[in-house]
């Protein structure tokens, strides 16, 4: 009986780690799905977008890594551009 009772807490800890590995497949498939995993062996296409499409268009065509990325430069351009105003503010101030 009391071995019973010991195999019930190996039983819980085997049930847990086969949820979470199955939750652990679900959420890479999904995040393959989004674009946001990229496989090594599977090259990155590109985004065919028309020349004379639509923002709309353009913006569906974007994949979300492409979106951070492009968010990232659009960053990196307002940090060099406040460091060189306020260059300029330091610079015009009489000393």
């Amino acid at each position: 009986m009391a071995l019973r009772h010991r195999q019930r807490g190996w039983l819980g800890l085997v049930v847990i780690l086969l949820a979470l590995v199955i939750v652990a497949l679900s959420a890479r498939t999904a995040l393959k799905q989004y674009g946001l995993l990229d496989e090594p062996s599977k090259p990155r296409p590109a985004a065919a977008v028309k020349p004379g499409a639509t923002e709309l268009e353009q913006a569906a065509a974007t994949t979300p890594r492409d979106a951070l990325e492009r968010a990232r430069g659009v960053q990196d351009m307002v940090r060099e551009q406040a460091a060189e105003q306020q260059r300029r503010i330091d610079d015009a101030i009489p000393k």
